[in-house]
């Protein structure tokens, strides 16, 4: 949807045959600008007569219902009050406004009326995961200003809602479903498209890799404020994106009503995966996640043999190439009943999985807790069985590296005490590959395809 200056509006009457002519295409363009199917009957609902006003779409009761149910409490107290509030987690932040807001894109600056004589502000790193890189996230300025403050003028107006955020650390797909994707689905998915996103930190490589889920949320254009600067007003905002935990869609939190099967629906949907189940999936199928960095396989040719000796058609994914094509890599996960991965950002594709599929996930030394945290809770919250394969010393290419005696391989857990998460990550993801044990790995695979067969 190209932007408009905004102007004053044109006054025309029109006689009855000309307005009914026009209807149709009305529709269509209502369904095209709001991404939302309306018949041609339910546009006629609308009229009590030739003279009648067209109802709004985005009438002001829809848009101030869908922004309440992002905050509960005291915060739902202030919002109704105040028609602003900031919902604060231990990891995230966001912030609702229902009264009409102008976001200046030169310096992300939005202001909103405070409806008193006060002046407040504040600076908000509009990013789910507030950790310890929350600082390399460009900052939005919220000012809420007073009667006698005059804000910058309109340059463009929209009429649906914004939608801050950033595109934060993109590359790997772990934090960019987890921490991009999935909140934006939790903030927007019950506004049906009818919100306008404002990408800061924008990369052209993250809008083409996820446009197809990007264009479902919203009907409109993305807004790069880098290549935009200029004065946009909305008829409310929300800076900031509502997370739920890692990987996670909690149907109970805010806003309510939908959970992992929905989002794993979602996905289905919108890039036509073929099974629903893994019972439709024609024969056993194994997707091997080959890593060329850290965490690699060391003896993978063995482990394919053995796969295929047990029963398995095997699926090798090797870089970035595939990966990066999400229709593609989505259709490919789809197609398989089992997914075999150290631990790592690929795992994350179980999300495209059909239903009773397995994954099968290796975790090097030290990998154990956040294992099962990052895919192993994720796994069965989507309908998935998880299998923990936790290596042995010996198949840990640490041993060589430090030492059989060394903490960092009898007592990995002394490397997080000492040195904090950032210097055990440094060793255990980082520095270590896997030589896997061929025989014992062997009971693993042969369970899989025992529960994807059965």
């Amino acid at each position: 949807m190209k932007l408009e200056k905004d102007q004053k509006k044109l006054v025309f009457g029109a006689t009855p045959f000309i307005l009914l002519l026009s209807l149709p295409f009305l529709c269509v363009g209502a369904d095209f600008l709001w991404g939302n199917r309306i018949t041609f009957h339910q546009w006629m609902q609308n009229f009590s007569g030739v003279g009648a006003a067209v109802k709004k779409v985005d009438d002001k009761e829809f848009i101030n219902f869908h922004l309440a149910r992002l905050v509960r409490g005291e915060d739902r107290r202030k919002l109704d009050d105040t028609g602003f509030a900031c919902h604060r987690a231990v990891h995230s932040v966001h912030c609702v406004s229902t009264k009409p807001v102008r976001i200046d894109t030169g310096n992300m600056t939005v202001y909103v009326p405070s409806g008193d004589n006060s002046r407040k502000e504040k600076v908000v790193r509009p990013y789910p995961w507030q950790g310890y890189a929350v600082n390399e996230i460009s900052p939005v300025r919220i000012i809420q200003y007073s009667n006698t403050t005059v804000p910058p003028p309109c340059e463009f107006r929209h009429r649906v809602p914004a939608v801050v955020f950033s595109s934060g650390y993109t590359g790997n797909k772990y934090h960019e479903m987890s921490e991009i994707i999935i909140p934006l689905y939790i903030t927007t998915r019950h506004f049906r498209s009818r919100v306008a996103f404002v990408l800061e930190d924008y990369k052209p490589s993250f809008i083409a890799k996820y446009n197809a889920i990007l264009t479902r949320l919203s009907a409109h254009e993305v807004i790069n404020p880098a290549a935009n600067a200029s004065i946009h007003c909305f008829p409310a905002s929300v800076v900031g994106l509502k997370y739920h935990g890692i990987l996670k869609v909690n149907s109970t939190d805010i806003p309510g009503g939908y959970g992992m099967p929905e989002f794993k629906r979602f996905l289905r949907e919108i890039f036509s995966l073929a099974y629903s189940h893994v019972s439709e999936i024609p024969r056993p199928r194994l997707l091997l996640l080959s890593r060329t960095k850290s965490r690699k396989f060391l003896n993978e040719d063995e482990m394919i043999a053995m796969m295929q000796e047990v029963g398995f058609e095997v699926v090798v994914v090797r870089g970035s190439k595939v990966a990066s094509n999400l229709t593609r890599m989505a259709r490919l996960v789809n197609s398989c009943g089992v997914i075999v991965g150290a631990h790592g950002a690929g795992l994350t594709n179980d999300v495209f999985m059909a239903r009773g599929g397995v994954v099968v996930q290796v975790e090097p030394l030290g990998t154990e807790w956040i294992s099962k945290v990052m895919f192993g809770d994720t796994a069965r919250a989507v309908g998935l069985r998880h299998l923990r394969y936790k290596i042995e010393e010996d198949e840990s290419s640490l041993v060589k590296l430090y030492g059989r005696n060394s903490s960092v391989v009898t007592d990995p857990e002394s490397v997080y005490r000492d040195g904090g998460y950032m210097t055990a990550r440094a060793v255990f993801i980082d520095q270590q590959n896997v030589m896997i044990n061929i025989a014992r790995f062997r009971s693993t695979i042969v369970e899989a395809l025992s529960i994807v067969v059965d």
